[in-house]
Formats: C-alpha cells, sequence, structure tokens
C-alpha cells in the first residue's frame, strides 16, 4: 500500500491581512496622538496667539515663566492633592465595597453594583453641575442636612469658600470615580478560586488573614491597574472641577489642566499652554513607564 506524505507547511498569515488590520490604527494613533504631542513641544518654543505665523520665538522662556507663576505651583500641589486622596480614600473605600459586595451571599448585590456604577456613567459636566445644586447654600441638599443639625445657623457656601471647594470637589470626585474602581475589584474577586479561600478557612484562618494572605495578592494585578487609572485621571482631571467653579475662587480649586486651558485657550497664550501640555504629558509619561516597569519588576 502506497503512502503518501503529507507536507505540513506552515500558515503564513499574508501581508495584506496585517497591513489591513495595523495602518488604519497607526494613522489614527499618528494623526491624533503623535502629531499633536510633537506640535505642543513645538508652540511651546514660541510666543503665540494661534493666529498667524511662527515668529517669536523664545526658546525655554516660556518654562521659565511657568515654574515661577505661583498660580501654576498652586495648581501643581492640588493636582498632588487630589492624587493623594484618590489612592489613600477613593480606592480603599472601593475595595471594601467590592469585598462586601462581590461576596455572592450578599443579597441585592446586583442593585447596589449598578447604583455605585451609575455615577461613572454620568457626564462629568453634568455631574458639576449636578453638584452645584446639592451644595447650594441657598437650597441645595447641604443646606437642608445642614439645618436639620443646626437650623440656627446659616449654611455654608462650600463652593464660594477658598478654604473648602478644593475638598468639596475632592468628595464630587470620590463619589464619581469610585464605582469604576469598585467594578473592576468584583470582578478580580470573583475570578479568586473558592476553593482556596474555603481550604484556609479549614485550615484556621479568620477573615483577615484570608483577606490579607489570598485576596489582596491575587488581586495585585488588578489593583496594579486600577491605582495607574487612578493617577492618570487625576493629573488630568478638567470638567467636573471646571463646571464647579473654573477653579475659583481666588485659584483655590485650580489644577494643571484647568491652568492650561485659562492661560492656553481663554487668554490666546498657546504657546504658553502648551507649554503646560508638555509639562502635564511628561508627567504621566514618565510616571507610567516608571509604574510599569515597577510592576514588571515585580512580577518576575
Amino acid at each position: 500500500m502506497q503512502q503518501l506524505a503529507i507536507h505540513h507547511r506552515p500558515m503564513r498569515k499574508p501581508v495584506s491581512t496585517f497591513l489591513l488590520l495595523t495602518v488604519p490604527a497607526l494613522v489614527i494613533f499618528t494623526a491624533f496622538i503623535i502629531i499633536p504631542v510633537f506640535q505642543s513641544i513645538l508652540f511651546s518654543l514660541y510666543k503665540w496667539n494661534g493666529l498667524g505665523p511662527l515668529n517669536k520665538f523664545r526658546g525655554l522662556n516660556n518654562f521659565s515663566i511657568l515654574f515661577k507663576d505661583p498660580v501654576f505651583t498652586k495648581a501643581m500641589i492640588h493636582t498632588l492633592m487630589i492624587v493623594i486622596i484618590s489612592l489613600a480614600v477613593e480606592l480603599p473605600i472601593a475595595l471594601g465595597f467590592a469585598l462586601i459586595i462581590g461576596d455572592n451571599k450578599f443579597k441585592g448585590a446586583v442593585f447596589f453594583r449598578t447604583v455605585f456604577f451609575l455615577p461613572y456613567v454620568i457626564s462629568e459636566v453634568i455631574t458639576g453641575i449636578l453638584w452645584q445644586f446639592i451644595y447650594h447654600p441657598q437650597y441645595g441638599l447641604v443646606r437642608s442636612i445642614w439645618l436639620f443639625f443646626a437650623p440656627e445657623s446659616t449654611s455654608p457656601a462650600v463652593l464660594a469658600n477658598p478654604d473648602t471647594v478644593l475638598w468639596a470637589i475632592m468628595g464630587v470626585i470620590i463619589w464619581k470615580y469610585f464605582g469604576l474602581h469598585m467594578t473592576l475589584y468584583i470582578a478580580g474577586i470573583q475570578d479568586i478560586p473558592l476553593e482556596l479561600k474555603e481550604a484556609a478557612r479549614i485550615d484556621g484562618a479568620n477573615p483577615v488573614q484570608v483577606f490579607s494572605n489570598i485576596t489582596l495578592p491575587l488581586l495585585k494585578g488588578v489593583l496594579s491597574v486600577s491605582i495607574l487609572f487612578s493617577i492618570l485621571g487625576s493629573i488630568q482631571i478638567f470638567d467636573t472641577v471646571w463646571a464647579m467653579g473654573k477653579g475659583d475662587p481666588v485659584n483655590s480649586a485650580e489644577t494643571m489642566v484647568t491652568y492650561l486651558y485659562k492661560f492656553g485657550l481663554q487668554r490666546f497664550q498657546l504657546g504658553y499652554g502648551s507649554a503646560v501640555a508638555v509639562i502635564i504629558f511628561l508627567i504621566c509619561l514618565v510616571f507610567s513607564i516608571v509604574y510599569l516597569k515597577l510592576i514588571v519588576r515585580e512580577e518576575k
């Protein structure tokens, strides 16, 4: 009986398929990311109002003026405060609710997941306007609560007070975004095999030990992504802050992005505003590279 020799050739993907899948994405990425970044770097070296040619070269003077401006220094401090509060308050709250709601035995889990995730779906601008009404000192919800506990006093105008406006905005940011991180944590918790937790309980581990030795280590990947999203999002926060007062009064809630918008677009100082954009881009880029390298090193 004659045997037929069958030669298996490795399947090669056509070059046309590769180009069809990659070139459109590469074109879009180049047009909307790469080119604007290099344009911002170029504009930051000039004094330019957005009209006419670039003919007033300033070199690094825009950056020198930027770091000497006390308002930008305040904006950087406020942005750093938002980052710290997001990490120290928002993420722990999200993790705590995820541990409760993520339990399959918890009744009404679907309802509470929807309720807590709903603020994230709402537009940032709508969120800011909504909370302006809630904080309103004459007819807002905060006024009603305040008068319930102290009927003889005057309700505070938290968005008009330089000492309270930033904290009020931070509360809104936590309310809006903690549902996103909670959802991420719930997904990570549900991927943990129940057999591991049951085996630990059989061996005598209490809930705290189960959390610290099983749940938390296995959530490391999700936590890494959540922290990255939280920090980058806090650095670039704009819409909610702008809708709740444009960083005022007296720049007491100014962030780096609201500062960019005011000086770069409203005052038509696009060269100076581009310098701010370059600084924000470099901060995000350096942090992302260092953070991802640390994650890869720990995984090894």
